[in-house]
């Protein structure tokens, strides 16, 4: 049995059983379609519990509204339009390939997914 740099009595091997990604119990398929659907509006971090994320994002839309109905600046409007998708876009991807968390820090995984 090996035991850990710091010579604890903790051996080295259940030392790394506490540094592994934890799976999320959020749905995959759940946060995965609001982010494709509704992206742009944040309601998939909502659902994940990313509050900071989802009102940027409301932000971002309600921004660019604003700006293109209210404001009449359709350039500033479509820059906040472009910024919100392409976090859409990013969030989305990630999600996809497994390496997206949760507001808790826990992997939002897709089903067989094995975290390392």
């Amino acid at each position: 049995m090996r035991y850990g740099v710091w010579m604890s009595l903790v051996p080295a091997d259940d030392m790394s059983v506490a540094r592994r990604p934890q799976a999320s119990d959020r749905s995959y398929v759940v946060a995965v379609c609001l982010s494709a659907i509704f992206g742009v509006l944040g309601v998939q971090h909502f659902y994940l519990r990313r509050w900071g994320e989802g009102l940027l994002d409301v932000g971002l839309t309600a921004s660019a509204a604003y700006s293109f109905l209210v404001a009449e600046a359709p350039l500033t409007g479509l820059a906040f339009m472009g910024l919100d998708l392409l976090h859409t876009i990013v969030v989305t991807s990630l999600l996809f390939i497994g390496r997206f968390k949760d507001g808790s820090g826990r992997v939002v995984a897709y089903p067989g997914q094995k975290l390392d």
